[in-house]
């Protein structure tokens, strides 16, 4: 069976975020699980790139066996095939390419249209290449992905107005509190959405704003650009009852809040209400702290529901994208199809080359014999003009009108049929 370029994986569309939550990749267990794939004998995969964010976990391949992809990625999680089945979509060749330039367009978030996940596709063939899985096919395809997204934002409406995570945050912090000046913020994480976030926050001049990180330097780079303090993740239990609003995302693959610290932190808040965001997969604060009075916790997928408010004004822009990506998905298909056409190209090179090395040879033996150039040159020319011509000239015989047409066009001659129908 041959090759084929394929996408399978799950996103916030196929899955709810316990099951996105089970089956992300942790970003310094990429390599190890893109090594794994690729070696797997019963996969066949050759070449791999793996994208894992909070909204999909996605593997992008060039297999033969995308079933046994499946059961890998299972068994990789330690969950059953059937567990994970009627989640995962399974997407080949034409509908893979397109899927592709979809995710990188923004077309198949959650936000419409929304930047950051170009950036994580970035990073993920950054992954693969450090793994050496990112072979010529899928680097193309990514590469040609990156043009399309540029495109799509250049020339449609499709980034404009975004309602970003980050946006909706702050807009459902402020239906607790209508105004932030009073409040203290506290961002757990200093990645690259708690940065966006941290930038939307502090448009609204909140009393304070503190970044708590694993390691005080992260927390501090980032504290710097918003003019925030910094404090160290274990520090968290002694403080959380000082913060109104909380922002969580890490790569932690453990809680970073529990029930009992929450609970602490209400009770020497006396009772004062606590707005909680949890951007993360695997969620960073305990889902059963939603169930408690006066905290108000809210997930990614609760922000869903918001973000789609915005989707409506960027409708339009859809149809030209749309337009783009599919104009860009024939133009790839084409060009994988003359890849599979190479090494036969390489073939009829070499049968070729062999043929008039022969012919050489003998030409040049004759020479040197003393027979006249004229006659050798003449004898040459006939002799490479029959054997180029031989294959053809048989199979010709035993083709229909539709096979023998494709030969004239090859060689470019115009038959007396075609003469005909011009004159009609």
């Amino acid at each position: 069976m041959s090759d084929t370029l394929y996408a399978i994986g799950l996103n916030h569309l196929s899955a709810p975020l316990a099951m996105r939550e089970r089956v992300s990749f942790a970003p310094e267990k990429l390599s190890q699980a893109l090594d794994a794939l690729v070696h797997s004998s019963a996969a066949g995969v050759r070449e791999a790139a793996i994208l894992s964010t909070c909204n999909r976990t996605e593997i992008y391949c060039q297999a033969s066996q995308p079933t046994a992809i499946l059961n890998w990625f299972a068994a990789y999680h330690q969950l059953d095939a059937a567990q994970l089945s009627g989640h995962v979509y399974t997407l080949p060749q034409e509908n893979a390419v397109r899927h592709t330039f979809r995710v990188a367009a923004g077309l198949d978030s959650m936000v419409l249209g929304e930047p950051q996940i170009l950036g994580q596709m970035k990073e993920a063939v950054r992954s693969a290449q450090a793994a050496g899985t990112l072979g010529s096919t899928l680097n193309k395809l990514f590469q040609q992905s990156f043009s399309v997204a540029k495109e799509v934002r250049s020339t449609t409406a499709i980034g404009a107005n975004v309602v970003s995570m980050a946006a909706a945050a702050v807009k459902l912090s402020q239906r607790l509190f209508p105004s932030l000046v009073e409040q203290h913020v506290l961002f757990i994480g200093a990645g690259e959405m708690i940065e966006l976030c941290a930038t939307h926050f502090a448009a609204q001049h909140p009393r304070s704003i503190t970044v708590a990180n694993r390691t005080l330097e992260r927390a501090q780079l980032l504290a710097g650009r918003c003019q925030a303090q910094s404090m160290l993740l274990r520090d968290l239990p002694q403080r959380l009852q000082e913060f109104d609003v909380i922002v969580s995302c890490t790569a932690s693959s453990l809680p970073i809040l529990g029930k009992g610290t929450v609970e602490r932190a209400i009770r020497a808040r006396r009772r004062r209400p606590m707005f909680m965001v949890d951007l993360a997969v695997p969620r960073d604060i305990e889902p059963e702290i939603a169930a408690m009075e006066d905290v108000y916790l809210y997930d990614i997928d609760d922000l869903a529901g918001l973000v789609r408010d915005g989707k409506d004004a960027r409708q339009s822009a859809v149809t030209e994208a749309e337009a783009i990506i599919e104009a860009r998905t024939d133009g790839f298909l084409e060009w994988l199809r003359a890849r599979e056409n190479v090494p036969l190209i390489r073939q009829l090179r070499e049968h070729a080359d062999a043929q008039r090395q022969q012919e050489l040879q003998r030409a040049l033996h004759q020479l040197s014999q003393g027979e006249s150039p004229h006659t050798v040159l003449e004898a040459l020319s006939r002799s490479l003009t029959n054997k180029l011509l031989h294959p053809p000239l048989e199979a010709l015989s035993q083709l229909g009108a539709q096979e023998a047409g494709l030969l004239s066009r090859i060689y470019r001659i115009e038959t007396q049929s075609n003469k005909d129908t011009d004159e009609l």
